[in-house]
């Protein structure tokens, strides 16, 4: 055996507990704390000819956990960070069927508008087009696409709120 397989021996056989008793508290769990001091050993062993003894590697072998453990703190950070957000619990059935009497009721005020109102207000909320191209399609100004636009959503506004008032009252 070599002169440098004789102190990693020593060194590993000295510290190899402490190392990782250093990471897991360090990292605040044991998950990753062999692996930290695995990853140290290896960073000695290929520097092990800087080192005369054991004892000479073991400031350099307690940095490298340190700054390993700190490697690792950053790398969960960032993925809990970066984690996406779980989707959205799934509507239950009264929801669905709500929203779907709520879109029938949207649908049908929007059948009683005035074409160039419904046109609008189409292309508008449903094909998210802006004021500048809903005017080119329709061949309108883009002040008459604001008009239009205004007098439909007043006009839905008030439908809508009487067909509420009157599911309200008991009779719808």
């Amino acid at each position: 055996m070599s002169r440098a397989d004789d102190v990693l021996r020593e060194l590993y056989e000295g510290q190899w507990v402490r190392m990782v008793r250093l990471a897991a508290l360090l990292l605040g769990s044991n998950d990753r704390a062999e692996e930290v001091a695995q990853d140290a050993f290896v960073g000695i062993y290929k520097r092990l000819s800087r080192f005369e003894s054991a004892d000479d590697a073991v400031g350099y072998l307690r940095t490298s956990v340190v700054n390993g453990a700190r490697s690792q703190l950053r790398h969960r950070e960032v993925a809990t960070r970066l984690r996406p957000l779980p989707p959205p619990a799934p509507p239950g059935p009264e929801e669905v069927a709500v929203r779907a009497e709520d879109d029938q009721r949207v649908l049908a005020a929007l059948r009683e508008l005035p074409e160039r109102q419904r046109e609008v207000l189409i292309m508008r909320y449903y094909a998210d087009a802006s004021g500048p191209e809903i005017a080119e399609a329709l061949g309108i100004s883009v002040g008459s696409v604001k008009s239009h636009t205004h007098r439909a959503m007043a006009a839905l506004r008030q439908t809508l709120g009487q067909l509420g008032e009157q599911q309200e009252g008991g009779w719808a």
